[in-house]
């Protein structure tokens, strides 16, 4: 009987033994899985938090073709221009000449860089070119249309580029402009189109367009 009893405990003994390492191979590889998982969630959501979108980037960047002709350094650049109101940072930009001497003209000149938080859809020197010079002169000789004008241009409050999307904006000339577009390109009342959108300056969001804008 006693022998009997010992042979049944070494045999209990080797198969614990035996399987001992296995439950402990299971466990680590269980521990292992269960470790890898959150680090490839963390790693997923790094890489999403890095990323900026388009839209994001697009609310903070300029856009458009004519963008590439603004000067890269000085007060004329985005960066110089950022740091001026509205009417002298666009007086520091070569292509926005003619709309400065009609501002000039208006005696606009304060009332743009003095308003705070608004839009301005700034013609460049070939929007004003497509009006015949005669027609032109007319206007900048009388400047109670040439302020309807150019007030019309002006919207009281920033818009990003989302809200161009699809947009109707009564101007400081109390008319409305509409907008449409996605991306990076937009028209402002079916007509202008925007060349270099989302200028900063110290009390403004720009939009340089490509046509001159006439209210009714």
């Amino acid at each position: 009987m006693k022998s009997s009893m010992k042979i049944r405990r070494t045999a209990i003994a080797v198969t614990a033994a035996a399987l001992l390492p296995l439950s402990l191979a299971a466990c680590s590889d269980s521990d292992s899985g269960t470790k890898a998982a959150p680090s490839s969630a963390a790693d997923d959501q790094a890489q999403t938090s890095a990323a900026p979108t388009e839209d994001a980037m697009t609310d903070d960047q300029p856009f458009g073709p004519a963008c590439a002709g603004v000067p890269k350094e000085g007060a004329g650049s985005f960066d110089g221009m950022a740091k001026d109101p509205v009417a002298t940072a666009a007086s520091n930009n070569p292509a926005l000449s003619t709309l400065v001497a009609a501002v000039k003209q208006a005696g606009l000149v304060d009332t743009l860089n003095n308003a705070d938080n608004i839009t301005v859809f700034a013609p460049t020197n070939d929007a004003f070119a497509k009006i015949p010079k005669a027609d032109l002169d007319k206007v900048l000789a009388d400047k109670a249309t040439l302020t309807k004008i150019l007030t019309y241009h002006v919207v009281g409050q920033k818009l990003t580029p989302k809200q161009l999307e699809n947009g109707s904006f009564e101007t400081l000339q109390k008319g409305m402009i509409t907008t449409k577009g996605s991306g990076e390109s937009y028209t402002v009342n079916d007509t202008s189109k925007v060349v270099c959108g989302n200028v900063k300056t110290a009390n403004a969001n720009v939009y340089i367009v490509d046509t001159v804008l006439m209210p009714k």
